[in-house]
């Protein structure tokens, strides 16, 4: 699968960059709001804070603990999309509509996550850096996104 310029997202993280294809498609606010907080330079300096070996790596908290947000929520664009390897999907509390600016990418298929988060990318290039984020709950010395930026 290969994006548009303007809709993939690159992550220089402390263990290299992670190449991800936006799926306007499929979450076309998500999408935007993604773009809007890449741009503002939101993520940058961001921790890797939840990393569950054999299941996902979330990100996005500005606080580093998973409780915060950028302050805008999201209506819920739950769709057909499956979460597999790659898959990047927005994390959210228990409302649906809960989604602000955390995310995570699934290490291995997770089925039993299908249409209840909203998913909105695909890692094209990287992922053998995603694989190498420290794991934990919390994790000790996080991985962190030093920079995160549109291709175009």
């Amino acid at each position: 699968m290969s994006a548009k310029p303007e809709d993939t997202m690159i992550l220089e993280t402390t263990q290299g960059e992670v190449e991800i294809a936006m799926r306007p498609d499929l979450a076309p606010n998500h999408v935007a709001r993604i773009k809007e907080l890449v741009r503002e330079g939101f993520y940058d300096g961001i921790v890797f804070h939840r990393v569950i070996d054999g299941f996902m790596a979330q990100t996005g908290c500005p606080h580093g603990t998973g409780t915060g947000g950028s302050g805008k929520k999201l209506k819920a664009e739950f769709n057909a999309e499956p979460h597999r390897r790659g898959t990047v999907s927005m994390a959210r509390a228990q409302n649906p509509d809960s989604g602000d600016s955390q995310f995570f990418i699934c290490f291995e298929d997770a089925p039993f996550l299908n249409k209840q988060y909203t998913v909105w990318g695909q890692v094209t290039k990287g992922m053998e850096n995603v694989d190498k984020i420290k794991r934990g709950e919390p994790v000790d010395n996080p991985d962190k996104i030093l920079r995160a930026r549109m291709a175009a």
